[in-house]
């Protein structure tokens, strides 16, 4: 796949996304994805699988938030297997934190699949959820 493929994959994820599929872009990642969570928050590591991810990261966050995070997609830049993606999520924590996240993922696309992915968000915003 080349970088037109790549970017109407991640589009199309969020635009499902949006449209109440949660798991529109969780489907993309590999399961032997490697990703990052940048900082120094409770889900902030580096995951070895799809699973642990998941597990560790999606799972615990969406157990602090009222509901589900809502996307709204910013930009996505592409150059070869490699993304860029801005976008922002909205919810509340069920500690009544707004939780209005701006993200950025640097990500790495193969065949179709996420083989890579870095996080890069607002970790204080993160960390309030916990408290």
């Amino acid at each position: 796949m080349g970088a037109p493929e790549n970017k109407k994959l991640i589009h199309d994820a969020f635009r499902a996304w949006s449209g109440g599929d949660g798991a529109a872009f969780f489907n993309l990642l590999a399961d032997d994805v490697t990703w990052t969570v940048i900082g120094s928050t409770a889900v902030s590591r580096t995951y070895k699988s799809k699973k642990e991810f998941l597990e560790g990261a999606v799972r615990p966050l969406g157990e602090k938030i009222a509901g589900a995070i809502r996307p709204t997609l910013r930009d996505i830049l592409v150059e070869g297997d490699k993304v860029a993606l801005q976008w922002d999520g909205h919810a509340v924590g069920k500690n009544g934190t707004e939780y209005n996240q701006t993200y950025c993922w640097m990500m790495r696309i193969v065949d179709g699949k996420v083989r890579e992915g870095t996080a890069y968000l607002d970790t204080e915003l993160i960390t309030r959820l916990w408290k």
